[in-house]
């Protein structure tokens, strides 16, 4: 969840403000607020800790989950801390210790109700028509605390925003530590998504999605009972890639397809750095 002062804008324009053109830069762009935090703004990295800890880091061949994690941009913590939520609806109800560096620190109990609050230290722009939705680091689950998630207007919003998180475990320190995201910033164009009607429809009505989905499958049946019965050739081949490869098991090639986000470095002349730290680490 995130904070942020607002107002109603009501139905989307007739003619929304031109966005900028294709051979123009999208730009996201965070002006800082002082006194503040050394915070870090950089590209989402596409790898996780437990995803490193599978065996033969089988998570890497769930390509959607892959490009979620890297989908968007880290806001990335300044200190390590940790915080013990008593169970209290009280801003008193959480403790905080800081475990490294000094004032100003990055986050604090502001709301109460177990809610741990980060006042992020930069006022978001976007192009006209373009929002940015602060959600938690994607796939990087935490005990004991649950990122919550806003979708503010940053195309004219004079106000900073927070980044908050529900304590979920009682009387159970959670440590965040320095240099380790605790925000995942996602643009998204305004009005896009109603611009969707969502329908359930029968599979036969569409005889050549029918077919697709079929002939899916039968090839996967046939290469998971290759599997089980240690058929050589299943057994070499470990694992169908046909969505990793952008092609249908009939060999057809998707019209678009990526296998990784390529977000261009943060241009900071500044040249802030955060603490060194994996920035797709679950602690």
């Amino acid at each position: 969840m995130v904070t942020s002062e607002r107002r109603d804008r009501g139905a989307a324009p007739a003619t929304e403000p031109a966005a900028p053109a294709p051979s123009e830069p999208f730009r996201l762009v965070g002006y800082r607020v002082a006194p503040a935090p050394a915070i870090g703004l950089v590209p989402a990295a596409s790898t996780r800790d437990w995803m490193n800890a599978t065996g033969n880091r089988f998570a890497y061949r769930c390509l959607p989950l892959v490009m979620a994690n890297q989908a968007g941009w880290f806001l990335l913590n300044s200190h390590t801390f940790r915080a013990t939520w008593n169970g209290g609806d009280a801003t008193d109800a959480i403790a905080l210790e800081f475990l490294s560096g000094e004032a100003p620190f990055p986050a604090t109990s502001h709301f109460g109700h177990g809610v741990l609050t980060w006042h992020v230290p930069y006022l978001f722009r976007t192009p006209p028509g373009y929002n940015l939705l602060a959600r938690g680091p994607a796939n990087l689950p935490r005990e004991g605390a649950f990122a919550l998630e806003g979708l503010v207007e940053t195309d004219w919003s004079m106000a900073t925003f927070t980044m908050n998180w529900k304590m979920t475990a009682i009387d159970r320190p959670v440590t965040f530590e320095a240099g380790e995201p605790f925000c995942q910033l996602v643009p998204q164009r305004c009005g896009e998504l109603e611009g969707f009607r969502a329908e359930v429809r029968e599979l036969s009505s569409d005889p050549a999605v029918e077919a697709g989905y079929r002939a899916w499958t039968e090839s996967r049946s046939a290469f998971l009972s290759g599997l089980a019965e240690n058929d050589p050739a299943a057994v070499k081949q470990g694992w169908q890639k046909h969505y990793f490869r952008g092609t249908t098991p009939d060999g057809a090639k998707a019209p678009t397809h990526q296998t990784k986000l390529r977000l261009g470095e943060v241009d900071d002349p500044a040249g802030w750095s955060p603490p060194d730290h994996p920035s797709g680490r679950s602690s």
